[in-house]
């Protein structure tokens, strides 16, 4: 209903792309308004397989939230889609341009506001990399935990839009757990500001939560308050091998279950082994079923490696090798790294599955994992932040063999089925975007993709907010 309406407009009223142009030049400098061809294509589309992406009219490049404003007004005047963007590294077609629209780049609006160590926040633009963040806030002694795996490419704005997660969210929490509030432009060009920066706050509906994840179909993010935490001291790193994957999983829940907390378990199969020790040459045994790491950030973390390495070697770890320092606990961890590069190595493309299980059906997950590769004859490796039962199977596949790639794509799905029937998620932290709608009206049911369609609609009327993702 929303893409018919927009494309009635479309044809109706929008006039030519000059005319668009010219009106976003009214209050944009000419050097943020984007229309060479060549130029708005590598616009297109995020790091996705398998999703279909437009051709955008123009890219924008704003640097403040009038100018914001004003591309959002001239959408509405003329029913125009606008696809928010901001370092493209997403996973799930979420920042794929549609035909017509305006691509949104938020990446010029990459200011650290302020830095307040007492209320422990940090006031952000959305373009702000979250790695430059990380270490601007390190300087006042704080941390922002949220650390996706491209977090020396991705940008906050990105990370709030995906509800991202990565490696320390078994201790620390995903992106929606610091995002205190929001500076918002509305799809009419309207600015709202939502949530707090106080310690505490429970006035009215939770709206900033409503937009953590949203994908930009709600509004656009121009300004965050974000929570920060004292910084915590160097962790320190343990490996453990296993002869099957089942072991390593049984051993994350008896770390669980005996009230350990983690600041990272991460757990790397067979294939995945595999992968890295053939592109790096790591010296990581062939025998290796399951390599667990497990890393603590705390002012005793030997003694707390210590108990997960003999909880390891109760559920038949078959090596347990524990970092002495902060060094050697890099070089332990180099090893989970490279896991994605090593996968995309093996035929040149991959396609990241992103489901999320309860802990306690891990090895179901990983086991079923085996059988689907097996069913389709394809490699399939699976790297997963076990802590948080977050599992990412990635499907190594050929983009030049059609077949294959059919299979890789009905593979991917069948993992996602496979998912759900173990009481988990399609998605822990990358988003639904184009990759994943048609598993979101499968997970959240008829009535939940009812009450979410009500939602944009109150939000977006016209559906010009990047159509045709989340459903």
């Amino acid at each position: 209903m929303i893409m018919s309406r927009i494309e009635a407009h479309s044809s109706e009223d929008t006039g030519t792309t000059g005319d668009l142009v010219d009106l976003l030049l009214g209050g944009l400098p000419a050097e943020a308004v984007l229309t060479d061809s060549d130029v708005t294509a590598s616009y297109a589309n995020d790091m996705a397989s398998f999703c279909p992406a437009g051709t955008p009219a123009v890219v924008v490049l704003p640097r403040t939230a009038e100018q914001v404003q004003h591309v959002m007004r001239t959408a509405t005047a003329l029913r125009v889609p606008v696809v928010p963007q901001g370092a493209r590294t997403g996973l799930s077609g979420a920042a794929n341009a549609s035909d017509g629209c305006i691509v949104l780049s938020l990446t010029k609006m990459d200011r650290i506001l302020e830095i307040n160590p007492v209320d422990r926040v940090a006031v952000v633009e959305p373009g702000v990399i979250n790695a430059a963040l990380s270490r601007a806030v390190g300087e006042h002694g704080l941390y922002y935990p949220p650390d996706p795996s491209s977090w020396e490419m991705c940008t906050i704005g990105g990370n709030i839009g995906t509800a991202s997660g990565g490696l320390c969210c078994v201790k620390y929490g995903v992106t929606a757990e610091y995002v205190l509030g929001l500076d918002v432009v509305l799809a009419d060009g309207r600015l709202m500001s939502t949530g707090r920066r106080t310690a505490k706050g429970v006035a009215g509906y939770d709206l900033t939560r409503l937009f953590v994840g949203s994908e930009g179909s709600l509004g656009i993010v121009v300004r965050a308050v974000l929570g920060l935490r004292p910084k915590p001291p160097e962790q320190l790193v343990l490996a453990a091998e296993f002869s099957s994957a089942a072991a390593a999983c049984d051993a994350v829940c008896r770390v669980m279950e005996r009230g350990h907390v983690p600041s990272l378990l991460e757990l790397m199969d067979r294939t995945t082994v595999k992968a890295v020790n053939d592109l790096a040459q790591m010296g990581l045994p062939e025998s290796t079923e399951a390599l667990l790491l497990a890393a603590f950030d705390t002012t005793a973390p030997a003694a707390d490696l210590a108990a997960v390495g003999a909880l390891c070697e109760a559920a038949g770890a078959t090596q347990v090798v524990p970092a002495d320092d902060v060094a050697e606990s890099e070089l332990l961890l180099q090893a989970r790294r490279l896991s994605l590069t090593a996968l995309e190595a093996v035929k040149g493309v991959t396609m990241i599955d992103d489901v999320c299980v309860p802990r306690s059906r891990l090895a179901e997950m990983l086991e079923g994992v085996d059988r689907i590769a097996e069913k389709y004859q394809l490699t399939i490796g699976v790297v997963a932040h076990a802590g948080d039962g977050n599992t990412h199977p990635t499907v190594c596949f050929d983009a030049a063999d059609p077949d294959e790639s059919r299979r890789a794509r009905e593979s991917f799905d069948e993992i996602m089925a496979l998912g759900l029937e173990l009481g988990g998620t399609i998605t822990g932290e990358h988003g639904v975007g184009v990759l994943k709608k048609e598993w979101l009206a499968r997970e959240i049911g008829p009535v939940g993709l009812e009450m979410q369609r009500a939602v944009k609609q109150a939000f977006d009327p016209l559906g010009i907010l990047n159509p045709g993702k989340l459903f």
